[in-house]
């Protein structure tokens, strides 16, 4: 076992100390250095001597000066030993044994006048003198800041000894000439000593050892050195109300102040972190430091991280929790998500706005290298798989219509009216599996991700931009390959005809439901086909609702953040009606299409990802005396169930109001849709189809999980950024809004139309639903996601 260094540097000497001998720390004072020996290591700690001579121990090298002092120093210390052996031994009790010293301690009682300490709350005690007795166990007590308080005898900590009718004016004086004598190191020096003769000792005792007396100054300040120790000693019985404390193990003391460094270090780095939050929070805003700098050391990387996991409630561990807190701590604030969250974005390191959801549900927005190469491969190659099957349809006009800042083209429409009258339809969607294959890295990708996120200020797609972009997705005047749907429709809107092709198309025109609703209005010649895909979304919606269909059409929301990071981003907002005449017709031909794979793939035993919904048990006639549109949708939703799978076939779909139904219109962007797709496909091609029913399942249940965790992903981001919409908007603006629905008395569900956004408000008397009423904001904060509105 390894000698510790203090018991070394002191041997053959002790530093027991007779009542007429000089104080420990004053002898040492006269050698320029107070002897602070480390118990365990090659060389002091930092900051362990005082005075301008060090000392080396551990074996190394040592100046001759050095040694020498050392020596004499030693010598000294040994003949005062010598001459004082009998003495000390007689009056301390010391022996070779274990056992604790007999002398026999004065038991302390509380009287007026008597100096003590006592434990005013955990973290602080205090000097008072005790004044007169407080009920049977209670003491008044006047404390060192002059104040009078009743105190409990097990708040006590330390009764001073030899002192009566203390003046507690005095405090002050006699804790200042305390702290003047008071060094922690010399105990050090009394634990060497005590664990070589294992002794124990009381707090006068030690008194007399390091100061040469018991008198009460010196014995408050031994009492101060064993009650705030830690490292050295630990206390192993009372006597009398007197603790007696016993010198800790070596490998304990080692254990202990390896921990004390430890701590010590970690307060540093905490120290010089928070300065560095200090500054950055005191920047202005163009200056601050990147998000990038605060990464690139590994103390400050993890320190942000630890922030950052506190503020969206995702610690790795208690030892990441722990951190955050204290960091919060030092920094004078609490201890809440909400405040790592400001501080983080105060520095700078997270931007006014920044997408907490996106860093909680913890989504894909990159790619690999790995899958971003096989994306590269994917394009460089020219073969299609289907190209002997293709049918050429370049021929058709082609409509493509979507959202405007849509990136993602994977459906267009085409019709035209036969001899006998009779409405073809033909709905083209793209074909991503002529190019990724089932269980291909690119596969696996997409189906971890599920589907394509589209925030306001982001699009994350499923599958990697530049394949989506350039190898699938439809663009205007060039020749795509797609799926194509054909219809051909009964007057009454049912189906009469259907084939799915692999095809070739040329789409002839890009246009957003703005666009398209305007040459509907237009009522143009040349644009007669677009006006035979009206009629026939028309005869569609009819034929649904005398299925018992349940038209759930609203009012839509959209938002483009420009430049989200900057503190006040570019906001545009636009507000969609579902019932609008283009919007109207693609969901017809897009609910079309589903009816249509569902038939085609019951009929030819294809396992698919059949999708129903049934219908509620409450009639929703029973609705019919409420508005139109939103108001009555909003019923509906109301009663609406859960929506059902099947992957062997198909199952009906109330709402909707077709047998069957199957997603497929969307396959760059929903990967239940790639999966249909690749059924379909092998299908069309003779082949078995890649997946069994029972694997369907579940890859789509899997699948579902990310899809919901998108849907709500997307749902808070378009929330948050219509309550900022909403907070910058002036205080006096009114909005119009809709009386969806009472929730109590005059407490009103609203549709603020303008927005897009439900909310809650009292209205006057007479109000019904249906109601259009004008209100104001009185509140939008969107983090907190709160909107207050009232009625004008």
């Amino acid at each position: 076992m390894r000698t510790p260094m203090a018991t070394r540097a002191v041997s053959g000497s002790s530093i027991f100390r007779s009542a007429g001998s000089p104080p420990l720390c004053a002898f040492l004072s006269l050698h320029l250095f107070h002897l602070r020996p480390s118990a365990l290591y090659g060389h002091p700690p930092p900051g362990l001597f005082s005075g301008n001579l060090a000392l080396g121990y551990g074996g190394g090298s040592r100046s001759r000066f050095a040694h020498s002092l050392v020596e004499s120093v030693m010598e000294e210390l040994e003949e005062i030993r010598a001459r004082r052996r009998v003495r000390a031994s007689i009056k301390m009790g010391l022996s070779s044994t274990k056992e604790l010293f007999d002398v026999k301690l004065e038991k302390k009682t509380l009287q007026k006048g008597a100096l003590l300490e006592f434990r005013k709350d955990s973290q602080k005690s205090l000097l008072a003198v005790a004044s007169k007795p407080d009920g049977k166990k209670n003491w008044m007590v006047y404390d060192q800041n002059g104040i009078i308080s009743s105190i409990k005898p097990q708040q006590i900590t330390y009764i001073v000894p030899g002192i009566e009718n203390f003046d507690h004016t005095d405090i002050a004086d006699f804790a200042q000439r305390a702290r003047d004598i008071l060094d922690p190191a010399i105990l050090e020096c009394a634990w060497v000593e005590l664990l070589e003769k294992n002794k124990s000792v009381t707090v006068e005792e030690l008194a007399e050892i390091i100061y040469g007396s018991s008198d009460p100054l010196e014995s408050y300040c031994a009492h101060l050195l064993l009650s705030r120790d830690e490292i050295y000693f630990n206390v192993i019985e009372k006597r009398d109300s007197s603790p007696v404390y016993e010198p800790r193990p070596t490998i304990q003391v080692e254990e202990l102040l390896h921990r004390k460094l430890v701590k010590e270090a970690n307060e540093k780095e905490l120290e010089e972190f928070v300065q560095l939050l200090i500054s950055a929070k005191a920047m202005p805003p163009h200056s601050k430091p990147s998000k990038s700098s605060w990464i690139v050391e590994e103390k400050v990387r993890q320190k942000i991280e630890s922030l950052e996991a506190y503020g969206i409630d995702a610690c790795k561990n208690d030892d990441q929790r722990k951190t955050a807190g204290n960091i919060l701590k030092a920094m004078g604030l609490s201890k809440i998500s909400s405040a790592a969250i400001d501080l983080l974005i105060d520095v700078g390191y997270f931007p006014v706005h920044v997408n907490l959801d996106l860093l909680k549900f913890n989504i894909r927005t990159g790619y690999s290298g790995e899958v971003l190469s096989a994306a590269e491969d994917l394009l460089a190659q020219s073969s299609d798989p289907d190209e002997h099957i293709r049918k050429d349809l370049t021929f058709l006009k082609v409509y493509a219509i979507d959202v405007d800042e849509a990136d993602e083209l994977d459906d267009a429409l085409s019709a035209t009216r036969l001899s006998d009258g009779r409405i073809k339809i033909w709905i083209h969607v793209a074909d991503p599996t002529s190019l990724v294959e089932p269980q291909s890295i690119i596969d696996r990708e997409a189906m971890r991700r599920g589907t394509s996120i589209f925030l306001p200020t982001a699009t994350f797609p499923m599958l990697p931009e530049k394949l989506a972009m350039e190898g699938m997705s439809l663009q205007q005047g060039k020749i795509c390959k797609t799926i194509s749907v054909s219809v051909t429709l009964r007057p009454d809107g049912s189906i009469a005809e259907y084939s799915i092709d692999n095809s070739l198309i040329r789409p002839t025109y890009m246009l957003t439901y703005e666009s398209a609703s305007e040459l509907l209005h237009l009522n143009l010649e040349e644009e007669a086909e677009l006006r035979i895909l009206s009629e026939a979304a028309s005869l569609r919606l009819q034929w649904r609702r005398n299925q018992g269909a349940i038209d759930t059409a609203t009012i839509e929301p959209r938002i483009k953040v420009a430049n989200p990071d900057d503190p006040e981003p570019s906001i545009t907002l636009y507000v969609e009606d579902q019932a609008g005449p283009a919007v109207r017709l693609v969901s017809e031909m897009m609910i079309l299409c589903g009816e249509v794979v569902a038939t085609f793939g019951s009929y030819n035993n294809i396992p698919l990802p059949y999708r129903g919904q049934p219908q509620s048990n409450m009639s929703a006639s029973v609705f019919d005396h409420l508005p139109e549109g939103p108001v009555r949708s909003s019923a509906y939703v109301k009663i609406m169930r859960a929506a059902e799978m099947d992957y062997r076939k198909p199952i009906r779909h109330g709402v909707l109001g077709v047998p069957g139904y199957v997603q497929f219109t969307s396959p760059i962007r929903r990967y239940v849709d790639l999966l249909a797709h690749y059924q379909v496909k092998a299908f069309l091609r003779g082949e078995s189809p890649p997946f069994t029913a029972g694997e369907l399942e579940g890859m789509a249940c899997l699948v579902n999980m990310h899809v919901k965790v998108a849907r709500r992903l997307q749902n808070s981001s378009l929330r948050y950024w219509l309550l900022e919409y909403l907070r910058r908007q002036q205080k006096e603006r009114k909005f119009n809004a809709l009386i969806l629905r009472f929730i109590k008395d005059r407490l009103a569900a609203l549709l603020l139309v303008e927005v897009g956004i439900q909310a809650s408000a009292a209205v006057s008397l007479g109000k019904q639903i249906g109601d259009e009423i004008e209100v104001v904001v009185e509140e939008a904060h969107p983090r907190d996601d709160v909107l207050s509105v009232k009625e004008v």
